[in-house]
């Protein structure tokens, strides 16, 4: 048995195909800005990601570079003239942040219409009470969502009643991927690192979501036959087949074992990490045509 490969790249390319002929569509041209605080590498290439998509999709965008040594205090001035400019419809601020400034309160004071992240407690609550319309959903879980829709097409099978497992529980992606699934009507189970006999409560799932940051965690043996494993793990390991000092991106998920047992998985990279981006651009349009009164296309 060999899975099929659901293939991020191309279902995100064709995501922000969509964004851009909707935005069209409807006359918008969406606001996006992007704050990077410090000049973490890894943040640097998310947010230039970020910023060619926007751009590629017709939409303005804007950047925010500012220094380690930025006051908490002069961040959330900026974030207020970002809620209170009219031309621009999602704020995003690049996770994590120095120390010395407290997250939470940032994440807080961006306006919960212009929060494209989806972690102000407004959306998160709103997505908890399942008004997942009326929510921004966090990127990551949301194209995984797509994904998760694309493998049922073709598999021939649906989300209703079907047994899944979400490992990790972060805010980020585990449990609104479990609001997700049980939106879709799913019979989800949230384990973690503390879940007894994680290997068995992982072997039940018809859905496997791995998502817990530890490289290569799931064993080919962990998965159910046929199921369907969503791996939203992005790990950097060394590789020294590839020369000195070099590494390779693996996922939580062993992936060529999964591949021997599953009925379909997501490659890492080329997964859900091309996703996040994409369902970005998505809910900027949904925030700016809401701000209009226009309804938000599907996605």
């Amino acid at each position: 048995m060999s899975a099929i490969v659901l293939d991020g790249a191309s279902v995100a390319d064709a995501t922000l195909a969509r964004v851009a002929e909707a935005a069209r569509a409807l006359a918008l041209t969406p606001g996006l800005a992007v704050v990077l605080v410090g000049a973490d590498p890894a943040s640097q290439v998310y947010v230039g990601a970020k910023g060619r998509a926007a751009k590629l999709c017709g939409f303005h965008s804007l950047q925010f570079d500012l220094p380690e040594s930025t006051p908490e205090a002069e961040l959330l001035a900026l974030i207020d003239r970002l809620n209170r400019d009219p031309a621009v419809h999602g704020v995003l601020v690049q996770l994590p942040l120095p120390k010395t400034i407290d997250a939470t309160r940032v994440l807080e004071a961006i306006d919960p219409a212009k929060d494209v992240d989806g972690f102000h407690p407004v959306n998160v609550g709103l997505a908890a009470s399942g008004v997942i319309s009326r929510a921004l959903i966090p990127c990551t879980p949301a194209g995984a969502m797509i994904l998760v829709d694309r493998a049922c097409e073709q598999l021939g099978r649906r989300l209703d009643g079907l047994e899944a497992v979400v490992i990790g529980r972060s805010n980020i992606v585990g449990k609104p991927m479990a609001q997700l699934l049980l939106a879709r009507n799913s019979t989800v189970t949230i384990a973690h690192s503390r879940t007894r006999d994680l290997p068995a409560v992982a072997r039940r799932a018809d859905l496997l979501v791995a998502a817990v940051g530890r490289p290569e965690m799931v064993k080919g043996d962990w998965i159910k036959p046929g199921a369907i494993v969503i791996d939203v793990g992005i790990n950097r390991i060394p590789a020294p087949e590839k020369g000195e000092g070099k590494t390779r991106l693996v996922g939580d998920v062993a992936y060529a074992e999964a591949l021997q047992v599953a009925a379909a998985v997501t490659p890492v990279p080329g997964g859900v990490g091309r996703m996040t981006i994409a369902m970005l651009m998505a809910n900027t349009l949904t925030a700016a045509a809401r701000a209009r009164g226009l309804a938000a296309p599907d996605f």
